[in-house]
């Protein structure tokens, strides 16, 4: 028997769309004293907004038995796009979008939840083993993210290997062989301390000591996290110098105010100017004056920031908090593997989207280009994430619950 609607859920969602059309309206409009000029962004997102609502609907609707006939045929057709976007013509350096008349379509972003789908199909088949799982997630995952690294676009590659994790927790894969897979990248951030990386080695050793691994086992993965250790020194020499500026105006803006930092800079004094509650709804100087790069779309967060100050950037967050916590309530119920992978996929890149946005306006992390879920400007990563949403009430609809 099919159950309601979880509606908390819902008007969570709903709530972060209404709060990203005002940030979206301010974000595109330049007030210079009385005189006020907006932009048509903030139309055309509300148009993507009827639609994906639209959508919503119909896929809730539509019996699941159905949708999984075409979790894997979409991942094929997602895969060709994402090959065909390399055809059309650059925009801003990189190959990204579909050129259909007036649209412009980005398949990187309907390959996010197309990717949590086909990982569900193929890792919820029965007795498979901790081998085939690993390699289904792999090339369920990695395919996609070749290609869009390709495009170029990191940020957004980068979130497959998050969800790459999460499917792979999901599907009941061991989480000790998942830590043993994200063991080499904690040792390339150790790489600017001996100390630091010596600690680390003993804590590894110590844990795969403690879950009973042979010695062997422990000195080959000891020997791999040494050698990326050493081999990172030798791949940083061999970047390229405006790949090296990158990173290091990353760890200090400062040392390039006007070229590579100047992002990052405008973007914490636009957050920093706003104080405590903000300058005022369409006050924000930095956006008015047009300082602050792309505050339509990566940026958003920071006109946030600037017009509505620390408590208004606070309850943005808390709806997303709120939102990624109602997720994993419903992860926690979910019996069928195939919708805890669906489930837990979404919440993945949900999640890793409003960490990395989030950072990177505050300076935390470098600048990747991954917009803000509901809240930055772009009709396909609202479609799709709201799609992604609507997936999981389909499958908390369709749920059998632990009694």
């Amino acid at each position: 028997m099919q159950t309601k609607i979880d509606i908390v859920l819902l008007v969570l969602l709903l709530m972060l769309i209404v709060a990203g059309v005002l940030a979206i309206y301010t974000a595109s409009a330049t007030r210079i004293g009385e005189d006020l000029h907006v932009r048509g962004q903030y139309l055309r997102q509300l148009i993507w907004i009827a639609l994906s609502l639209a959508a919503m609907v119909m896929l809730v609707r539509i019996p699941y038995r159905i949708l999984e006939i075409f979790f894997m045929p979409m991942y094929v057709m997602t895969l060709l796009l994402l090959g065909l976007v390399l055809l059309f013509p650059a925009i801003g350096g990189a190959h990204r979008w579909l050129l259909l008349g007036p649209l412009r379509l980005q398949p990187s972003e309907l390959a996010k939840l197309v990717t949590v789908l086909a990982a569900a199909k193929l890792l919820s088949k029965p007795h498979l083993k901790h081998g085939q799982m690993l390699l289904r997630a792999v090339l369920v995952c990695g395919l996609p993210a070749i290609l869009v690294a390709i495009e170029p676009d990191l940020g957004t590659a980068l979130v497959f290997g998050a969800v790459f994790l999460a499917v792979l927790l999901a599907s009941g894969f061991p989480m000790l062989y998942v830590f043993l897979l994200v063991s080499p990248l904690i040792s390339v951030l150790t790489v600017l301390s001996w100390p630091l990386f010596v600690a680390w080695m003993l804590i590894l050793v110590l844990i795969l000591y403690r879950n009973k691994l042979t010695v062997p086992i422990i000195s080959i993965i000891g020997v791999v996290n040494v050698f990326v250790f050493l081999v990172t020194p030798v791949l940083w020499r061999n970047l390229k110098p405006y790949q090296q500026n990158r990173i290091l105006t990353f760890l200090d803006p400062g040392r390039d105010p006007l070229g590579a930092g100047y992002q990052t800079l405008q973007a914490r004094i636009a957050i920093g100017s706003g104080g405590m509650t903000g300058k005022g709804f369409l006050l924000g100087t930095q956006k008015n004056l047009e300082f602050l790069p792309e505050r339509h779309t990566d940026f958003i967060f920071s006109v946030v920031g600037e017009e509505f100050g620390f408590i208004g950037t606070m309850l943005l967050l808390t709806l997303f908090v709120l939102l990624l916590l109602r997720i994993l309530r419903v992860i926690g119920q979910l019996q069928q593997r195939q919708h805890r992978i669906i489930a837990t996929g979404v919440f993945a890149y949900l999640a890793f989207q409003v960490l990395v946005n989030v950072s990177m306006n505050l300076g935390l992390m470098p600048i990747t280009g991954l917009p803000l879920p509901f809240i930055s400007y772009g009709g396909s990563s609202l479609m799709v994430n709201t799609l992604g949403v609507a997936m999981i009430l389909k499958v908390f609809q369709e749920k059998s619950f632990a009694k």
